[in-house]
């Protein structure tokens, strides 16, 4: 405990110590005295803690959550805010959420020493995304931080998705770097997301997870974000060579640029992934297709 926040929250959550941090919040180790369980406790940050901006997204986040049960997300129990007396005698909340502890790794983890994972395994993770998504995107809810530090995969083997509802932002310079290499283009451009932002995201997951590197790399967030608006990216089997066409033509269908152009709903583009992992023909257009040219602007500045 670094003293920052109460050791105990609404009378029942022990806070323990430190097991992740982001952006906007911690996530210590918890302990639910009243169900004796083990547990996650999400904290907003307490040097962000008294900003309105980040008090509302929190919130947001944990109504998001709170809304979703499904055995591909992570669950959020409880959710509430502590009023807290600091050493200089003000009051101030502490917003938490409260969650499923999950035994296991990240996928960020797993791809840590940048070696690709077996097509299958691929396949496997990414269409327990997909499954998270579909049932999310039904619920009118939207992921926008689909990366591989976001998906946990337990000691069984289950795919977990998690941090629903947080939207990053390009003002936060390092907010965004860490998932530069997951923007959809219009999130590059500062628009409006959709469902369909989401599984370009899960796209450039599915590049990673079969070539080992993410679809665009570069020297900040900024050149990142561009080449997701202008450039194509090589097809997958072009660094891995393991990698049938009928995979590539799902995954380069998932990063087109124009929403209109890619899948159109998670259980599509599942369907089409399992299918080409099983060796069949696909709708996706050839890989060529999106070689030619197109008139895109640039990310605004």
């Amino acid at each position: 405990m670094t003293g920052q926040f109460p050791k105990i929250l609404a009378g029942r959550y022990e806070i323990r110590e430190m097991i992740g941090r982001g952006g906007m919040a911690e996530v210590h180790l918890g302990y639910d005295r009243r169900l004796s369980r083990i547990i996650a406790i999400k904290l907003l940050r307490s040097d962000i803690a008294g900003d309105p901006t980040f008090q509302a997204r929190f919130r947001r986040e944990a109504q998001s959550a709170a809304a979703l049960n499904h055995p591909s997300i992570v669950s959020v129990y409880d959710s509430g805010e502590e009023q807290v007396t600091t050493p200089n005698g003000a009051v101030r909340s502490v917003p938490y959420i409260v969650m499923e502890y999950v035994e296991g790794h990240t996928v960020r983890e797993l791809l840590g020493d940048g070696d690709a994972v077996p097509i299958p395994e691929a396949v496997e993770i990414t269409t327990g995304v997909l499954d998270a998504l579909e049932y999310s995107h039904r619920a009118g809810i939207v992921h926008r931080d689909i990366k591989p530090g976001n998906i946990m995969l337990t000691s069984t083997g289950a795919v977990k998705v998690m941090d629903f509802g947080i939207a990053a932002t390009v003002t936060q310079t390092h907010a965004v770097v860490g998932t530069a290499q997951y923007l959809s283009p219009e999130q590059a451009r500062g628009e409006v997301v959709d469902a369909r932002s989401d599984l370009y995201s899960t796209g450039c997951l599915l590049y990673e997870l079969l070539t080992g590197q993410p679809p665009f790399t570069g020297d900040s967030a900024v050149a990142i974000a561009y080449q997701h608006v202008r450039e194509i990216p090589k097809p997958p089997s072009a660094l891995a060579a393991d990698v049938p066409e009928s995979l590539d033509r799902v995954v380069l269908k998932a990063l087109a640029k124009a929403r209109d152009d890619r899948y159109q709903d998670a259980a599509h583009m599942r369907n089409e992934l399992l299918a080409a992992a099983r060796g069949m023909a696909v709708s996706a257009p050839a890989t060529d297709t999106w070689q030619a040219p197109a008139a895109l602007s640039a990310p605004s500045t």
